[in-house]
């Protein structure tokens, strides 16, 4: 029995990853919003109706890898040993992930899906979407490790601050792809950035951009 559902398993696995393959070379090709789910069922060689089995929309089969990873992200901060800032276990696993950065393959990758996003309203509002989810479920996190009472701003405006520091090196590696860099040059943007912006918050905003006297 356990090897036939291991069987099973691996078979919806692959099934999935034919599935989001398509829709990927589908979406670099022609643009997201000219590609319909029956353009990627008939290119993964599978009924419409299992696409939307394991992709209940179209913005789905572009942004499940994204989903997955805000969910791996809160799950990592909700984890963490004892003793561990949440800013601490955030930057961990930012910069943990990010370590494929050094494949060319993967800034070709990030180029791409850059391009598509850039021609898609659909899918920038999704992502918004994505990200504004996932804020709140970090700040719901903060705020009950805090035991902080639902008047208390400072678990939003932390999850905020940490969410925007992924957004924002998210914008700044996808420029750096589509600018050309790839391997140890793209790693690299992203390592410097997140070493300035990840500072920043552990430093405050007392002393930043503290404006100087006309001259």
């Amino acid at each position: 029995m356990s090897t036939e559902l291991g069987l099973r398993a691996r078979k919806k696995e692959q099934t999935r990853r034919a599935i989001g393959d398509a829709a990927v070379q589908l979406f670099s090709e022609r643009g997201f919003d000219a590609v319909t789910v029956a353009d990627v069922a008939q290119a993964a060689d599978v009924s419409e109706g299992t696409v939307f089995n394991y992709f209940p929309t179209k913005e789905d089969l572009f942004y499940d890898q994204m989903e997955v990873f805000e969910t791996s992200l809160i799950d990592a901060v909700q984890a963490r040993p004892a003793g561990e800032s949440v800013l601490s276990a955030f930057r961990s696993f930012v910069l943990a992930r990010s370590r494929g950065l050094g494949e060319t393959e993967r800034g070709d990758a990030i180029a791409r899906a850059a391009r598509v996003i850039a021609g898609s309203p659909a899918l920038q509002a999704r992502e918004r979407e994505i990200i504004a989810r996932s804020t709140q479920g970090l700040a719901d996190v903060i705020a009950a490790e805090t035991r902080a009472p639902a008047t208390d701003v400072q678990p939003w405006v932390v999850a905020n601050a940490l969410m925007g520091v992924q957004r924002a090196l998210a914008e700044h590696v996808r420029a750096a792809a589509l600018a050309g860099k790839r391997g140890p040059s793209l790693a690299g943007e992203l390592r410097s950035a997140a070493k300035r912006g990840f500072a920043r918050l552990e430093h405050g905003l007392a002393d930043y951009a503290v404006k100087q006297p006309s001259r």
